[in-house]
């Protein structure tokens, strides 16, 4: 069978052609060269059969990728290591969180503020040059979930409750920047539109245009524990409920290893792959 004619289910049940192209380029956005991009090509490519899922041909190619070099495997696994964030999406908070501190802001996470009619937990507060900002995120464990036009709407309604109590309060000195809704998954077009007209500033895995949450990551190297190849997840688990949320966290902190047990050898081998990931 010829490979244009190829039909594979993505995680939401949708058909879709299978794109050798689009496969390329997710390998090559790892940094692999080109002689480990065309051989992990050509065993996908011979292996593949009518309505093979997405997620089959991810972990085929994550396979080959992690054989070669488990650096490049652990940017591939990207998407799928923000999902192993959760379940509860505190962690998700704290990446985010995270994220922003390295651009330059000082953030607070689960913070109360009142608004004009009811107070409100925030999930993040940026602050940066006396100017505040207010993000909610959104975490989803299922990867065929988006964020329907429900989510903006609702984070809107809260938002401008804050804003219309925030000139009252102690904080006047600072500006109130228009709101976040950051998502781990992605936005529908209603979602997008309704977020666009309000004033919302949405961020979602590959939304804004480049300037996506992916984009973000890579940019400044900032990838969450659960890229690691070569931590387990019993392991990932516990450096998470101790804060450990960015792997270059764990480069600073790493007799978190120690207190695991894990021997030396290990041990430099994880440091290894998490310091090759944050260069």
């Amino acid at each position: 069978m010829e490979i244009q004619n190829i039909e594979v289910i993505k995680s939401s049940g949708e058909k879709v052609k299978f794109s050798l192209d689009k496969l390329r380029s997710s390998l090559k956005k790892t940094g692999a060269d080109d002689t480990i991009v065309n051989q992990i090509l050509d065993k996908v490519r011979d292996e593949l059969y009518q309505g093979i899922s997405t997620k089959e041909i991810y972990n085929r190619a994550f396979a080959l990728l992690k054989k070669n070099k488990s650096h490049l495997a652990s940017k591939y696994k990207l998407k799928k290591a923000i999902y192993e964030l959760g379940p509860t999406g505190f962690p998700f908070e704290r990446f985010v969180s995270a994220i922003l501190n390295f651009s330059g802001y000082k953030t607070q996470v689960s913070t109360t503020l009142q608004g004009k009619c009811v107070s409100h937990e925030i999930d993040v507060i940026a602050f940066k040059n006396y100017e505040a900002t207010i993000i909610e995120c959104k975490f989803h464990s299922d990867q065929g979930q988006n964020c329907n036009v429900k989510i903006p709407l609702y984070i809107n309604s809260r938002y401008r409750d804050v804003r219309d109590n925030w000139y009252q309060s102690s904080k006047k000195e600072t500006t109130l920047n228009p709101g976040w809704v950051v998502t781990n998954t992605r936005f529908t077009k209603d979602a997008l539109r309704y977020g666009n007209c309000c004033g919302l500033y949405l961020l979602s895995w590959d939304h804004p245009k480049n300037s996506g949450l992916k984009d973000r990551i890579d940019r400044l190297g900032l990838y969450p524990i659960t890229v690691s190849t070569q931590l387990t997840n019993r392991e990932k688990q516990f450096l998470l409920s101790r804060d450990i949320v960015l792997c270059r966290e764990l480069i600073n902190d790493s007799f978190f290893l120690d207190h695991l047990g894990v021997s030396e050898t290990r041990k430099e081998k994880i440091l290894n792959e998490i310091s090759q990931l944050c260069l």
